[in-house]
């Protein structure tokens, strides 16, 4: 223990004291700076310049003095005793070490057989009859001698599987069998020309062979107790080599020849393996929704991206701007339905039907558009094969059904009667002649106005005139077609008048001759007030 070198008491709390005429109590400094670096100084005076009361050692020093601190005391340790030596082969004795690393192994098997060592255990005296067969006479008498057959194997039944051909050859002078890829072009394989390399191949193997090492070692005849020869190729027959199992379906003239004089065998078959086509699948299309043509609707059932269906084109052209127009009523238990009347026209480039209703002032009925222009349906035709009505159907007294509205033909313009006549071989007999007979009945005088003398109206016989010239100068003109549809347009209410401002933007539309002196004479005489024209009257000018 350390003791107070000025009272000569210990250096312990209680019996030291302060000196109460020091003035100094500054610290010595500990932090230095050389050359930039900061330096750590152990101080050498204490507080106010007084003489340290510790040993100036270092911190090394105290800590060595720390780590002997029992060899001051009790003096150097005596050395440990050494471990007991104990080999690895008897430390690791019996124990599975790879189970101790979470490593799972199967159960122990058997060692598999040296035939080397096999050999070695038998007697070394053993007598074998000597065989018969000359194998050099086989080599000489069969040289270039080879069976050939023609295989497939199938290997549908797998992914990705497919039937490959293939061809066997069978060497006669050593008994061995050589398997040959047969390539196609474009078939996406590498032209690889063996599946199997030539050598013998063993149809049966002994007892204790199945654990033979064929992938390092040959197999040979003591190993193997049959081989394949010629009679196990048969033609309609598997055949199961290397594990792949091969159907022979035909092979060449001297294998027929070889198995006929060898075997016996004279019938060899010819089996056709050719891939047959399945069954063609009914394209069955969906039921029609009422919505467009039925051609055009089971378009989307044929292709993804949907293709308008064909055109006669030649019929197009042949029958360009022939329109056929009929007088019809509507079949109806309706009263007000008895007096209404509506026009068919029938497109023959197209095959197509449009109908029109001609306004009637104060019928309580608005006239117009009733159908545009589309293929109409026959009745009781089925949606797979629709029928469509065509000119043979019209006739005066037919009856036509329209989307469930019943129409009777009445009437019909001069222009049918040509085209019947022209082509008489689409129509019966009865329906050309119900229109022949109409047409003259039609043009024929009432028989109580022959003989009276009536008074006509001369500015009424005066637009007919007109009207009869200009359709005969105007006979091919372009516009003759659609020229009312145009003025229906602008018709909003169905009156039979439109605006002379949309009157004439029209006519300039339809290149209609408005200079020329008779149109506009009838444009006079259609004229109704001052911003107003019949158009009825001034379209009866372009009709047939």
């Amino acid at each position: 223990m350390m003791s107070n070198p000025e009272h000569g008491l210990p250096f312990l709390p209680g019996t030291s004291f302060t000196d109460s005429t020091k003035t100094a109590f500054h610290r010595s400094q500990t932090l230095n700076y050389r050359h930039g670096y900061a330096m750590a100084r152990r101080p050498t005076v204490g507080i106010g310049g007084d003489r340290l009361q510790v040993n100036q050692l270092s911190q090394a020093d105290l800590d060595e003095l720390a780590n002997k601190a029992p060899l001051l005391t009790y003096g150097e340790p005596k050395p440990a005793a050494p471990p007991n030596f104990i080999p690895a082969h008897v430390a690791f004795d019996k124990k599975e070490f790879l189970e101790s690393q979470g490593i799972e192994l199967n159960p122990p098997e058997k060692m598999a057989l040296d035939p080397y060592t096999e050999l070695r255990k038998q007697p070394l005296h053993q007598y074998v009859t000597p065989s018969d067969f000359d194998q050099l006479k086989q080599f000489l008498t069969f040289d270039k001698q080879v069976l050939r057959f023609y295989a497939i194997w199938d290997d549908t039944d797998s992914m990705f599987g497919e039937c490959r051909n293939y061809i066997i050859h069978y060497y006669l002078m050593d008994d061995t069998v050589e398997i040959r890829e047969v390539h196609e072009r474009n078939n996406g394989r590498d032209p690889f020309p063996l599946l199997m390399n030539r050598q013998r191949m063993p149809k049966v193997l002994v007892a204790n062979a199945e654990n033979f090492p064929q992938c390092v070692l040959e197999i040979s005849d003591q190993e193997v107790s049959e081989w394949y020869t010629a009679k196990d190729f048969i033609v309609g027959k598997p055949l199961t080599i290397l594990g792949r199992t091969f159907f022979i379906y035909d092979c060449d003239p001297f294998t027929r020849r070889y198995y006929k004089e060898k075997f016996g065998i004279s019938d060899l078959p010819r089996i056709d393996v050719g891939k047959k086509e399945p069954p063609r699948i009914k394209q069955e299309l969906p039921p029609y929704n009422g919505f467009g043509p039925v051609e055009d609707s089971a378009q989307n059932c044929f292709a993804l991206v949907p293709k308008a269906p064909k055109k006669d084109v030649i019929k197009m052209l042949m029958n360009d701007n022939k329109v056929l127009r009929y007088l019809a009523s509507l079949e109806s238990p309706y009263p007000e339905d008895k007096d209404r009347r509506f026009v068919f026209s029938y497109f023959l480039a197209t095959d197509m039907i449009s109908i029109f209703e001609p306004p009637v002032r104060n019928s309580g009925i608005i006239g117009g558009k009733f159908l545009g222009r589309t293929k109409v349906v026959k009745p009781h035709s089925s949606v797979e094969n629709p029928v469509y009505y065509g000119p043979s159907d019209f006739f005066i007294g037919a009856v036509i059904e329209v989307f469930g509205h019943r129409f009777i033909i009445r009437d019909t313009d001069n222009y049918v009667l040509k085209y019947m006549e022209s082509n008489a071989a689409q129509y019966s007999p009865e329906a050309l002649l119900s229109i022949q007979n109409h047409i003259r009945k039609r043009e024929a005088p009432a028989p109580e106005l022959e003989n009276k003398q009536t008074e006509v109206d001369p500015s009424v016989q005066e637009l007919e005139t007109l009207i009869d010239m200009i359709q005969k100068q105007l006979k091919d003109h372009p516009c003759r077609d659609n020229i009312l549809e145009a003025f229906q347009v602008y018709d909003k209410e169905a009156s039979g008048f439109v605006d002379k401002e949309d009157f004439f933007k029209i006519c300039d539309s339809l290149n209609v001759p408005v200079d020329d002196s008779l149109i506009k004479e009838l444009i006079r005489m259609c004229s109704h007030g001052e911003d107003k024209i019949n158009y009825y009257s001034f379209v009866r000018a372009f009709s047939n």
